[in-house]
C-alpha cells in the first residue's frame, strides 16, 4: 500500500497570486469551514518552526506543530510534525508538501501528505484526508479565482 494521499486542483489565476494566498494568508484557507486556523508562528525556512492552531466550531483545539523541511520561495513549501521546537523529536504523522506549477493561464496547486507507514497513511484517509484537503483546495482556488 502506498504510504502518500494527494489532492490537486487548477486554479484560474497567476502562479505569484497562487502563492502569495497560499502561503502568507494561510488562516484563511488551511482548513474547511466551520473550522479556523490561525498561524502562531513561522521561520520560513528549511528547520525553521512552524506553528498553527486550528480551531472547531464546537471549541475544538488542535495545536500543530513542526519544522519547515523545504521553503522554496513561489514554488513549494513542506513541514513535518515528526519534529518540533528546537529539533525536537516528536511522534510523527507525515510530511506534508504544498506546491503550485504554471500551467497554461493559471496555476496547478498540489497537496501531498507522505506518511511513515501504511498504517498511518490509512489512518488519514479515513479520517477525511480526500474530503478535508480537497476542500482547503477549494477555498484556495476561490479567494485567487476571486481576487485575479
Amino acid at each position: 500500500m502506498s504510504t502518500e494521499l494527494s489532492v490537486t486542483r487548477y486554479i484560474a489565476a497567476p502562479p505569484a497570486k497562487v502563492w502569495d494566498v497560499m502561503a502568507n494568508r494561510q488562516n484563511e484557507w488551511w482548513c474547511p469551514t466551520p473550522w479556523r486556523a490561525e498561524v502562531d508562528e513561522q521561520d520560513r525556512r528549511p528547520g525553521g518552526i512552524c506553528r498553527m492552531t486550528m480551531y472547531g466550531p464546537d471549541g475544538e483545539v488542535m495545536p500543530q506543530n513542526g519544522i519547515y523541511l523545504a521553503y522554496d520561495e513561489g514554488r513549494r513549501f513542506a513541514s513535518t510534525d515528526a519534529v518540533v521546537d528546537d529539533l525536537q523529536p516528536n511522534g510523527p504523522f507525515m510530511i506534508g508538501i504544498w506546491e503550485i506549477a504554471p500551467e497554461g493561464e493559471g496555476t496547478r496547486y498540489t497537496a501531498t501528505a507522505r506518511h511513515w507507514s501504511a498504517e498511518t497513511c490509512k489512518q488519514h484517509e479515513e479520517m477525511g484526508f480526500t474530503d478535508g484537503w480537497s476542500a482547503c483546495a477549494d477555498q484556495l482556488a476561490a479567494i485567487c479565482e476571486e481576487e485575479a
